[in-house]
């Protein structure tokens, strides 16, 4: 079996690789599990030395347009690479060109190929949003019309179309899964708006300050990295019965605010820590996050046996345990 991980190199890109190879094996479409001869990692940047130096790993290194061309035939694939949403929006050129011709360049690779490969897309919440002439979409559920107000909103919600009537065409067996922004997200922050979601966690325990741009009692919805492995697996495992229609499924997230991720913090690491975050409001920041509802309820995601973590802490424990605090 070959399988494709665009966005190879980033944090989830690595964890699902280091997952599938840790498996050996992968049930793709809800077939029987097959041996992983060769997983593919389609990045700007070269992966970890771990992924590298494994036989069955070969990371093609450069743009996704360029790389759709060198990727042969495959199983499956995961499309996990696009520009972040602060980026998307600061930079539409940028956005148009990753996270939709690129994208459409993997579509039309996958229907070269002899046989439709299982395609997982991960599209993102912020397909939601507050439409100014509608009011605030704060709570949503399977059947919410999506509304992105913003430019990375729109283009993910494209790319779900595409998915959608490629699949239907018959070119794919396509499942796009709506992610929820990841938290806690080891090393440095990026260019998302929601970036400090893990940064007000992740600097403070490595002693470092760290600012959170909205204000404390800002809900918003998070998914720990745990949790988001397990819906983009499932997504490539469920069999095409199982998986259902080519809408996408939102995955589920659990609601938190600043001050509630904080207050854990002090509980685990004390008040010291959690005096290294500083309270600057962004306004840039926080007009994209409040178009971004905060509470998800995700009853198909739950028929496919996904469910959020119970409370912030269980994140924090994951991240601690994975991640143990050391200052220097």
């Amino acid at each position: 079996m070959r399988i494709a991980i665009t966005g190879g190199a980033g944090f989830l890109g690595v964890s699902l690789a280091r997952r599938i190879l840790q498996a050996g094996s992968l049930a793709a479409g809800g077939a029987a599990p097959a041996k992983v001869d060769e997983l593919l990692l389609v990045d700007l940047f070269p992966p970890p030395a771990d992924l590298a130096d494994d036989p069955r790993v070969t990371a093609l290194v450069g743009d996704i347009d360029d790389a759709a061309d060198r990727l042969g035939d495959l199983d499956a694939i995961f499309h996990l690479a696009g520009v972040v949403s602060g980026a998307a929006e600061a930079d539409f050129d940028l956005g148009m060109r990753t996270n939709l011709d690129g994208f459409r360049a993997i579509l039309e690779h996958a229907r070269s190929l002899p046989t439709p490969p299982v395609l997982v897309f991960t599209s993102s919440l912020a397909v939601f949003g507050a439409d100014p002439a509608i009011g605030p979409q704060e709570t949503v559920d399977d059947d919410t019309l999506p509304r992105p107000q913003t430019s990375y909103g729109i283009q993910k919600f494209i790319g779900e179309q595409l998915v959608a009537d490629y699949t239907r065409k018959g070119f794919v067996r396509g499942r796009s899964v709506r992610l929820i922004t990841v938290a806690v997200r080891p090393g440095k922050a990026n260019a998302a708006a929601s970036s400090f979601m893990s940064s007000i966690i992740r600097e403070p325990l490595a002693g470092v300050r760290a600012v959170c741009p909205v204000p404390p009692d800002t809900p918003f919805a998070i998914s720990s990295p745990a949790k988001t492995l397990d819906g983009i697996l499932l997504a490539a495992t469920a069999s095409d019965e199982t998986w259902g229609s080519t809408t996408a499924v939102t995955l589920p997230a659990l609601t938190t605010t600043p001050r509630e991720m904080t207050d854990a913090l002090e509980r685990v690491a004390g008040p010291e820590t959690v005096a290294l975050i500083d309270w600057v409001e962004d306004p840039t920041i926080r007009a994209i996050v409040d178009t971004w509802p905060a509470r998800v309820i995700t009853p198909r995601a739950s028929s496919l046996g996904l469910e959020p973590e119970p409370d912030f802490e269980s994140v924090l424990a994951q991240y601690v345990a994975a991640y143990p605090p050391a200052r220097g």
